[in-house]
């Protein structure tokens, strides 16, 4: 078996996984959607949109063309924006290697379907492998060296502890988990409760509002998890409570920055070319809220987020919806 890996996707954490693997001996090919971008990173090498000074490893190279992705493979990992990511893998799927295991790890859910990436990955790629990778995981942190920790999931148990053997060092912990209904939920939905806790920020309403936005966003996480079908411990794990709190609190979160931005009267559209990626957020909210009727569940906090982002709602009148909602028991529902 070829040990050669395939990152598809050269933004921040698709670069940041390419150089941690490369950085662990491992020959990898670093894709781009744009053959443009592709030759500066080939030119350049370094990735200084989103990873700033940091010099690629000799043995990380950029492929320039799909063709390089036909080549054997040991692992394709899809790091491609959660909106891109069907088009993405439909279009390369006649270039992928046969048989290769996919690792997903973008965040979100499709909007029309509401399906999660790893259904995705499987409805474009079908008969292969598939792992997920979620966690309190920041591109810049983890690119400058900064210890972390992350959950890989997969029904297949022998190629999580694969992944986890070749993605671990002494930097970056790598647990495993089953529950990958439970991590890519988890995963998906800190991004919209993010937003929200950004637009606190940007509203100056202090650390106890933001507490109680994160708060009551893991009971919202959780709640539409079980309902889909995760194990309820999975919330209170990395990818659960961990991930929450790092992307809601760090100022490196594009989702919190981008509901700060929002709430300070930045319309949605401006505050997307000031953001230095995605906020898959704004993405997933729509398919969050399809999910959760799907199931029957309330999301009060994602409602309102849609509401400011998509329906000129001001964040003011948001808050006003959520404080105003019924009193009810903690831990009804």
């Amino acid at each position: 078996m070829s040990d050669q890996i395939g990152v598809i996707g050269a933004g921040a954490w698709g670069t940041t996984l390419a150089i941690q693997l490369a950085a662990a001996q491992r020959p990898v090919a670093l894709w781009t959607h744009s053959p443009e971008a592709g030759e500066r990173l080939a030119h350049q090498r370094r990735n200084e949109r989103y990873l700033p000074g940091i010099t690629f490893p000799p043995n990380l190279r950029v492929a320039t063309d799909d063709a390089h992705l036909a080549e054997p493979y040991r692992l394709y990992v899809a790091a491609v924006p959660s909106a891109h990511l069907r088009a993405t893998l439909r279009a390369l799927a006649p270039s992928l290697h046969a048989g290769v295991p996919v690792l997903s790890v973008v965040k979100g859910i499709e909007e029309g379907s509401h399906a999660r990436m790893s259904e995705v990955v499987a409805a474009e790629l079908p008969g292969r492998s598939i792992a997920v990778l979620s966690g309190p995981n920041l591109a810049r942190e983890i690119a400058g060296g900064k210890p972390a920790g992350t959950v890989i999931a997969s029904e297949d148990a022998e190629l999580a502890s694969d992944l986890a053997a070749l993605l671990g060092s002494e930097r970056f912990r790598v647990y495993t988990n089953r529950d990958v209904v439970g991590v890519e939920l988890a995963g998906a939905l800190k991004n919209v409760v993010a937003l929200a806790a950004g637009m606190v920020d940007g509203l100056a309403f202090g650390d106890s509002a933001k507490a109680g936005i994160i708060t009551r966003g893991l009971a919202e996480i959780t709640r539409l998890g079980v309902a889909a079908g995760a194990h309820p411990l999975t919330f209170a794990g990395l990818a659960g409570v961990g991930d929450l709190i790092a992307t809601c609190m760090s100022p490196l979160s594009r989702n919190r920055r981008a509901g700060e931005l929002i709430a300070t009267g930045v319309p949605w559209e401006e505050a997307r070319g000031q953001l230095s990626g995605v906020a898959e957020g704004v993405a997933t909210v729509n398919g969050a809220l399809e999910l959760a009727a799907q199931h029957g569940v309330e999301l009060p906090i994602a409602e309102q987020v849609r509401a400011v982002i998509h329906e000129d709602r001001s964040p003011l009148e948001a808050v006003a919806e959520l404080m105003g909602r019924e009193t009810k028991d903690e831990l009804a529902g």
